[in-house]
């Protein structure tokens, strides 16, 4: 039995050509609709009129008093507008709260060593942070992932500021205590009589 060839009425290259032109629009269009996986990152700025009231202040506890106010407004915006679904507004709070934060640390580490007033300013930052942090993560659990990702961090960063402040407090008293030796009674083994 021989099979004999049909001659095609249409040249395959031509199709070929017709098909990949239908089929790349539909493709590109799928790749377009997939979801970011996470927004960009907020902006860590302080503006110009929150810098220019920092400048001001009088003494370094007006400082951080006027810093953790303007923090609280910012981390009151971001709950208003996560409760609003208006993530990137939210986003962009948190940034300017996150830098207010940095600003502050970085301040009092260039402020004066070794007194009362330093440690009582650090104390001051702890407790704000300690507030905020449930207050964080509130607004975590109702913003998208692909913020939420950023609130984490910024969760994070409060928790590690905390730490700092704390650890500012106690400044050079403590004594960190090194790997533990085992008793020379704890070592020996029991003899019977």
């Amino acid at each position: 039995m021989r099979l004999e060839r049909l001659p095609s009425a249409v040249p395959i290259t031509p199709v070929i050509l017709l098909l990949t032109a239908l089929y790349l629009p539909l493709v590109s269009a799928q790749e377009s609709r997939l979801p970011q996986h996470t927004a960009p990152p907020p902006l860590k700025i302080i503006t110009r009129a929150e810098r220019a009231q920092l400048n001001e202040a009088k003494d370094e506890k007006a400082r951080v008093k006027l810093t953790i106010e303007l923090a609280e407004t910012h981390l009151a915006n971001v709950e208003t507008q996560t409760m609003q679904q208006q993530y990137d507004g939210a986003a962009a709070e948190a940034g300017m709260y996150r830098a207010l934060f940095e600003d502050v640390l970085g301040f009092l580490k260039r402020a004066e060593r070794d007194n009362n007033k330093k440690r009582d300013l650090y104390k001051r930052l702890e407790l704000a942070l300690r507030a905020h942090g449930t207050r964080l993560s509130a607004v975590r659990r109702t913003t998208p992932a692909e913020y939420a990702v950023w609130i984490k961090e910024l969760e994070d960063f409060a928790r590690s500021s905390r730490t700092e402040a704390l650890n500012s407090f106690y400044g050079h008293t403590v004594i960190r205590e090194g790997p533990r030796k085992p008793d020379a009674k704890e070592t020996k083994p029991l003899q019977e009589d």
